[in-house]
Parts: C-alpha cells; structure tokens; sequence
C-alpha cells in the first residue's frame, strides 16, 4: 500500500492532562513503535499513561535453555525498566500466552475494564488490519490480534452499558474514549516529530536485553535498524525523526467523506 506522505497532519499538542491507555502483544512492542510518542505526551503535555501487555511474552526465545517461566519473569523486569525510562509506572500484564493470542471475548473484557477504570481520553493500539509491512516483514498474528480486541473493547463494548454487566457489577462505568491511535499501520493519517524524545526512546528499548542484546549487539542491531527507520519516516515529513498513526477521533462533530476529500485537497494545495 503506498502512504500520500502529503496528505499527513502533525499529531496537534493537548493542553490540558488526560489519560492514555497504550496496549500491546508483547513486551517489547510498545519501545519499538511509539515509546517515543508516550515519552512527549507525558513529557510534554502532563498525560498519565497505562501500558497493558496482553502476553506473558513466554515464546520470546529459542534457547533451549530457557524456561518459558524465567522468561516470563525476565520479560517483565525489563517492561517495567522500560516504562520506567519514558515516565510510565502503571504497566497492566494480562498474562495471556505469548504466540497464540486471539481477539477473545475474554480478552476483549480485560482491556474494557481497563479504560473504563482508567477512564482514558486517547487508546492506543496496534491496527489490526496490518498483514504484510513492506516487502519483508509478516506481521505478528499476536499483533493483530491485540489490536481487535483493543479496537473492540474502545467501541463499542466500553461506552456500551448492556456489553460486560458483569463489570458493571465490579463498579466499572461506562466510559466513551476520545480517540483511537493505531500503529503499525498501512494507513496513517498522522505523523508525530519525536526528534526531541529520540534518545528517551533508544534507553527505553535497550531496556529488552533478552530480545534485542545489550553493548555492541543493541548498538549496532536494534537500535540502529530503529533510529533510522524514524529518521526516514522523519524525511518523508520534514522532521529528523517521527512515528506515525491512524487517528480516529470520537470527540469532535463527524464529518462527511466529501468534507474530508475537500480539505485534503485544499491542504494539498497549499503546498504547492
């Protein structure tokens, strides 16, 4: 699919607190895509934020001589190190088993307790719609998996009273969100400028030994494979480095298909 790099808004500056609820497949998932956003929310705007990591992250090694207990355990010391590094003390583990992840009912529950306990104004997920990211890359079916049920649980299951009386029951309300981010996606309509948050992003990421190595190895594997795929997604937008998003707003009046395309074209336009 080809991204009208053009058509892209820049993610507008909140100025007043509000809540974030991030989720994610695996432990790791949150520090390569959008660690570096989280770090400018709260950083820059004051928002508090709430990871949920869906899996126990237990099938995230080969060596034989690992346990999928001890993993389990390792994955999750370094999450909380992680979240620790760009400003997040609330991380949720639903301890769902890592690699065969499914957009249950159960699952969509979990993540609708959450927001609506959090009552978060912005989640943020990973779009389920991606199979295939460029030509080299099968996207995780644990990602996509998390990102149904995250899309679900936002609507309609968190606004929507009859949907879980069971968490009405637990005192959980129903809460409407404001906005939906998707990440790794095919189809943004945003771009976010991390130039500023880069490095908060990099110490985040080191922070998963046991995936990505430590020293030379993250030097020179991951955190340099990750640098310069956000310096590239930077050029296509005029900044040194960005993330980017599908961002669905429930917050504002709706507008048509046509008044969309009629404001695309004028911005388009404008640059010419």
């Amino acid at each position: 699919m080809s991204i009208d790099y053009d058509r892209l808004e820049p993610i507008p500056q909140r100025d007043e607190p509000y809540h974030i609820v991030v989720t994610a497949a695996h432990h790791d998932d949150i520090e390569f895509g959008v660690a570096g956003s989280v770090a400018r929310w709260i950083r820059d705007e004051g928002a508090t934020v709430t990871y949920v990591i869906i899996t126990d992250g237990g099938a995230g090694s080969n060596d034989p001589d690992m346990t999928r207990e001890a993993l389990v355990e390792l994955r999750r010391a370094e999450q909380d190190e992680a979240a620790a590094r760009v400003g997040v003390s609330d991380v949720r583990y639903l301890g769902y088993p890592d690699g065969c992840l499914q957009a249950t009912l159960d699952l969509r529950r979990d993540i609708t307790r959450i927001i609506r306990e959090t009552k978060a104004y912005r989640v943020v997920c990973q779009d389920p719609t991606t199979y295939f990211v460029h030509a080299s890359y099968i996207n995780h079916p644990d990602h996509r998996a998390a990102g149904e049920a995250t899309v679900y649980a936002a609507f309609p299951s968190a606004e929507t009273r009859p949907i879980f009386p069971e968490l009405l029951a637990e005192g959980y309300e129903p809460h409407k969100i404001g906005e939906l981010y998707l990440n790794l996606t095919q189809a943004p309509t945003h771009y976010h400028d991390i130039s500023c948050a880069i490095e908060l992003k990099m110490a985040a990421l080191g922070a998963h030994a046991s995936q990505i190595g430590a020293g030379e190895d993250y030097e020179n594997g991951a955190k340099k494979w990750v640098m310069q795929s956000n310096r590239d997604g930077g050029k296509m937008v005029g900044v040194d480095y960005a993330e980017y998003f599908r961002v669905l707003k429930f917050d504002a009046e709706r507008k048509s298909w046509y008044e969309e395309e009629m404001e695309r074209r004028q911005r388009a336009a404008a640059l010419k």
